[in-house]
C-alpha cells in the first residue's frame, strides 16, 4: 500500500512537471485542459493514480485556470493574437510598454518576418489609416524608398536611416529609422514557440516644419543679399567715375551724387526693415499691454504723410465711427501697421487720385474688434497675388516696386505686428478698381480692479 502510494506520489509529480511543461508550451487553454483531461484518464486507467483522485485533480485544475488565471499573461495574449487579421488589434499583448508607445508624438509602427503590420501607435494612424493591422506594410504606405529600406532590414540588414517626402495631398518630409528587434519572447498569431524570425521597427520623424524654415532662411538670405548688392554695385560704380574722368565735370557730379543719394535711401530702408521685422519676430509671443485709441494714432500718421500726399496729388480721407473702442497694443508698431499701408496705397494706388481710411467696430470669433481699413481707387493687385503679398520680398512688379522705393517687407511686418496683436489682416482687390487692405486689432478688455480706499483718520 505504501508503495502504491509512493508510486501515486511519483507519478502526480511527475503530471505536475508536465502540467508546467504544458501550460508554458502550448498556446491554448482549451487545449491544455482537454490535453490534461486525457493524461488523468490514462493514468486512472493503468492504475498510476486513483480514478477518485483523478477525477478530483481534472477538476481542481479547471478551477485553478479559469479563475486564478493559471496562465496569467498568456490568457490576454491568445484572446488578442487570436483577432482576425482584418482587426484593428495589437497583437503584442498589453502593458505599460505599448500604454508608453502609444503616448509617443511620432509615428511609430511594427512589422513581422512577413512584413505584415503588426502593432502600430496611435501617432501613426492619421499616415497610415486605423484598421491596419494585419495588412501588408506596402499597401498601407505609399513610399517606394521607404519600403525598399524596410524590405533590406526584413532580409537581414542592419539598422538605417533615410529620408523620404510625400508629395500629394501636401507635401510633406518624413526621417524613417527603421531597425531590426530581437524577438525571441515575442509570439505572434498562429506560432507554437518563440518567434524565430526578427520583428521590424519602423519609426517617423515630421521634417516637414524644419524643411520648410531651412527653405525661408535660404531664401531670405538670398533675397536680401541681392536687394542690398544692387544698390551697392550701383554705389561702387558711381564712385569709381567720380574718381576717374567724372572729377572735373560738375555737371555729372551732380548727378552721381543724387543717384547715389537715392540707391544709399534704398540701402537703409532695407536695412530698418530687416532690423525692424527681427525685433517684430523676437517679441512676437510676447501680448502688448497699452490701451490705446486708434483714432488719435492714425491722425498722427497721416499727418507725417501729408507731403508724400501732396507730393503725389492724392487726397486722404478718413472716416471714424462713432464711440470707437480703444484697442490693446503696442503704440509703435500699431503706427508701422498704418504708416505702411497708407504709404503703399500712396506709392502703388496714387492714380487714383483718392485714399480713404475707416476705422469701424467688428468681431471675430465672437471677440470684439476695431477695424482699420486702407482703400484706393488705384490699378488693383490680380487675384492670384493676394495670397503671397505678405511673404518677404514678394512684389507684383518688382522693377516699379524699387523704383517707388519699396523694398518688398511691409506687408510680412504688417503680418508679424498683427499676429502679436492677435489680430487679422485681409487683402481685396480688383483690376481697375483698387484695393483695400484691413486689420483687426483687439479691443481693450475692461478689467474691473478693486481699488483700495484710504480713510481719512478723522473720518475713522
Amino acid at each position: 500500500m505504501s508503495l502504491m502510494n509512493g508510486e501515486n506520489i511519483g507519478g502526480w509529480q511527475r503530471f505536475m512537471a508536465a502540467a508546467r511543461e504544458l501550460v508554458g508550451a502550448w498556446s491554448g487553454v482549451r487545449t491544455f485542459l482537454v490535453t490534461a483531461g486525457l493524461l488523468f484518464l490514462f493514468l486512472g486507467y493503468v492504475g498510476a493514480m486513483h480514478s477518485g483522485a483523478a477525477v478530483f485533480s481534472f477538476i481542481f485544475l479547471c478551477l485553478v485556470v479559469l479563475l486564478r488565471g493559471a496562465v496569467t499573461g498568456e490568457t490576454k495574449a491568445i484572446s488578442v493574437q487570436s483577432q482576425p487579421a482584418g482587426k484593428d488589434k495589437p497583437r503584442l499583448g498589453s502593458g505599460p510598454g505599448l500604454t508608453i508607445l502609444n503616448q509617443l508624438p511620432d509615428p511609430l509602427f511594427v512589422l513581422e518576418a512577413s512584413g505584415r503590420v503588426l502593432f502600430r501607435n496611435g501617432a501613426a494612424e492619421p499616415l497610415i489609416g486605423r484598421n491596419v493591422i494585419g495588412k501588408h506594410v506596402a499597401t498601407v504606405l505609399r513610399s517606394a524608398p521607404l519600403i525598399t529600406a524596410i524590405e533590406g532590414v526584413i532580409k537581414g540588414g542592419k539598422a538605417c536611416t533615410i529620408e523620404y517626402s510625400l508629395p500629394v495631398p501636401v507635401e510633406r518630409y518624413y526621417n524613417a529609422f527603421i531597425a531590426p528587434i530581437e524577438a525571441e519572447a515575442v509570439k505572434t498569431r498562429n506560432q507554437d514557440g518563440p518567434d524565430s524570425t526578427h520583428l521590424v521597427l519602423v519609426l517617423l520623424h515630421d521634417l516637414t516644419e524644419s524643411k520648410r524654415v531651412e527653405s525661408m532662411r535660404v531664401d531670405f538670405v538670398a533675397n536680401a543679399s541681392h536687394e542690398l548688392k544692387t544698390p551697392l554695385a550701383s554705389l561702387s560704380g558711381f564712385i569709381d567715375t567720380l574718381r576717374g574722368h567724372a572729377k572735373d565735370d560738375p555737371e555729372a557730379r551732380t548727378r552721381f551724387l543724387d543717384i547715389m543719394g537715392e540707391q544709399a535711401g534704398r540701402m537703409r530702408r532695407l536695412i530698418e526693415d530687416l532690423l525692424s521685422l527681427s525685433r517684430i519676430e523676437l517679441r512676437e509671443h510676447v501680448r502688448p499691454d497699452s490701451v490705446l485709441d486708434m483714432q488719435g494714432l492714425v491722425n498722427d500718421v497721416m499727418d507725417g504723410l501729408t507731403p508724400l500726399a501732396e507730393q503725389n496729388n492724392v487726397e486722404m480721407e478718413i472716416s471714424v465711427a462713432p464711440d470707437l473702442p480703444k484697442v490693446r497694443g503696442d503704440r509703435d508698431e500699431l503706427s508701422q501697421v498704418v504708416q505702411n499701408l497708407i504709404d503703399n496705397a500712396l506709392r502703388y494706388g496714387r492714380t487714383g487720385k483718392k485714399i480713404v481710411i475707416s476705422l469701424t467696430p467688428d468681431t471675430k470669433s465672437g471677440r470684439s474688434m476695431v477695424r482699420l481699413a486702407v482703400r484706393d481707387f488705384g490699378p488693383g493687385i490680380s487675384r492670384e497675388h493676394l495670397p503671397r503679398l505678405t511673404e518677404r520680398f514678394y512684389r507684383v512688379d518688382a522693377a516699379a516696386s524699387r523704383a517707388k522705393g519699396g523694398t518688398g517687407l511691409g506687408l510680412a511686418i504688417v503680418k508679424h505686428i498683427v499676429n502679436r496683436h492677435q489680430g487679422a489682416l485681409s487683402m481685396d482687390s480688383e483690376i481697375g478698381k483698387g484695393s483695400t487692405f484691413a486689420v483687426l486689432i483687439p479691443v481693450a478688455e475692461e478689467r474691473n480692479e478693486k481699488k483700495a480706499v484710504q480713510l481719512d483718520p478723522a473720518d475713522a
